[in-house]
């Protein structure tokens, strides 16, 4: 089985909004794509978003324990939403829980929670999972100004761990500021300093994900390594 992990460089980057989009891409190329969220915190009407955008996206195949077996109320970390709960953190299920779409799946998409350094247990963060699965990583952005430390900082942490970073996905998730000169020229600085490919942009509302230069598709048979 095949796998990418996409990671941000913060909470409310669009992880699942890129993540949902890469799946359906997958999907119309006829590749057999599963999703996968360890965890997912805060709950809204005993629903979980961010899992059922996933799920969606998949094709509604698959029950939301498979996509998320471990879901909280609490907009917290996920240890500090389980204990609110009298709960723990299985670390085990995990694991488990990505491994078990080895049987149904060609390409697991595995959504972080928060960035690398997110705890996703008293002992471990979002950064031990990743490297255990072994996968290449794709960075979610937040394009407005600030965003070059933010990123360049997640791009460091990955390469000390020893991470694959495919590239890195700038998103708008708000409004854009009019006044933001930056929109810019984050892309072009991130990919020089980061010395890192920046793989494509999403516009504030959009559900495409475009390339900077307008001209070419993103080819996410490549980045997912079908195709080489």
């Amino acid at each position: 089985m095949r796998g990418l992990f996409v990671t941000g460089t913060d909470t409310g980057v669009g992880k699942t909004w890129v993540t949902a989009m890469v799946a359906r891409h997958l999907v119309q190329q006829e590749i057999q794509v599963g999703a996968y969220k360890p965890t997912a915190s805060g709950s809204q009407n005993g629903r979980w978003a961010d899992v059922d955008v996933l799920r969606e996206a998949i094709g509604g195949r698959f029950p939301e324990e498979r996509i998320c077996p471990q879901r909280f109320d609490a907009p917290l970390a996920p240890p500090e939403a389980a204990r609110l709960e009298n709960r723990e953190i299985d670390p085990g299920l995990l694991r488990s829980g990505a491994l078990w779409w080895s049987d149904q799946v060609d390409t697991l998409l595995v959504e972080g929670v928060g960035g690398l350094l997110c705890p996703l247990t008293d002992s471990e963060t979002i950064a031990d999972l990743a490297v255990d699965l072994g996968w290449p990583i794709v960075i979610v952005a937040r394009n407005a100004l600030g965003t070059i430390n933010h990123t360049l900082l997640t791009i460091d942490v990955a390469r000390r761990r020893g991470l694959k970073i495919s590239g890195v996905v700038l998103n708008q998730p708000e409004p854009p500021d009019p006044h933001d000169r930056s929109l810019d020229t984050n892309a072009g600085t991130i990919g020089r300093l980061g010395n890192v490919e920046i793989l494509g942009h999403v516009a504030y509302g959009s559900r495409d994900l475009l390339p900077f230069d307008g001209t070419a598709t993103i080819d996410w048979l490549a980045v997912t390594g079908h195709r080489r």
